[in-house]
């Protein structure tokens, strides 16, 4: 598990778990993410610098990084990191709006005392995108017309690969797993035959044709198949 920057053995982790559960009332607070080892500002309001109607009431910030920091308690049942992290990226892109910073960092607990971290950066595309549609709506707030949804697709963090799963339960997956399977020989000794015909062709040919198959070499010297009819496809005597 990575946490600003720094790397936690599995021992660690489980260290980490048991001080959650002996503070179940701490959640995911900056309390809760300075017993893992990371020290935070406290919870404070801030306003944009600028533009006077844009605030955020901000968790915390990591000292050491300058990140925003974000506490989230959510149930363990149907919990993903994908879906948090799109469920939460317009308050987190929008608060390090506010303060200028370039990453942020979202600190989760689930119900069965899971902490998960997940860090992402400023994307200045979607804040552009995003201060247009606040704008919007501060408009309706200004003269009371109903709002509309402005349909914005929130930038996807990176999220660390450390689960292995078993997809034994997947009808999807055991259709293509099957299909996997039974043409995986078919598929290698079809790139095999690609291989040797492309060194049969002579250097010179920009064509090549035979046995119902047509090899073509592109002007950068790739070279590309195609299957032809039977009938006039052998090469000449």
């Amino acid at each position: 598990m990575r946490a600003s920057g720094a790397v936690y053995t599995a021992g660690q982790e489980n260290t980490m778990t048991r001080n959650i559960m002996r503070y179940p009332g701490l959640g995911g607070t900056p309390s809760a993410f300075e017993h893992l080892g990371q020290q935070t500002q406290v919870q404070r309001r801030v306003q944009h610098p600028v533009i006077r109607w844009m605030a955020a009431t901000l968790d915390g910030m990591v000292e050491q990084t300058g990140a925003v920091f974000e506490a989230k308690f959510m149930l363990p049942w149907s919990f993903s990191e994908v879906l948090a992290a799109e469920k939460y990226m317009p308050q987190l892109q929008h608060n390090m709006w506010v303060i200028n910073a370039k990453a942020a960092v979202l600190s989760i607990i689930t119900g069965g005392g899971r902490w998960v971290e997940i860090a992402t950066p400023a994307d200045p595309l979607y804040q552009h995108l995003l201060l247009t549609a606040e704008k919007k709506f501060w408009r309706c707030v200004e003269n009371g017309e109903p709002p509309r949804l402005f349909g914005l697709e929130p930038p996807r963090p990176r999220i660390e690969a450390v689960r292995i799963v078993d997809m034994s339960t997947s009808n999807a997956w055991a259709e293509f797993a099957g299909v996997f399977r039974r043409t995986r020989e078919a598929y290698l000794e079809h790139e095999n035959a690609k291989t040797e015909l492309k060194a049969l062709m002579p250097e010179d040919a920009k064509e090549a044709i035979g046995h119902g198959v047509r090899a073509k070499r592109s002007k950068s010297g790739a070279v590309s198949f195609d299957v032809l009819s039977m009938e006039g496809s052998h090469a000449p005597l």
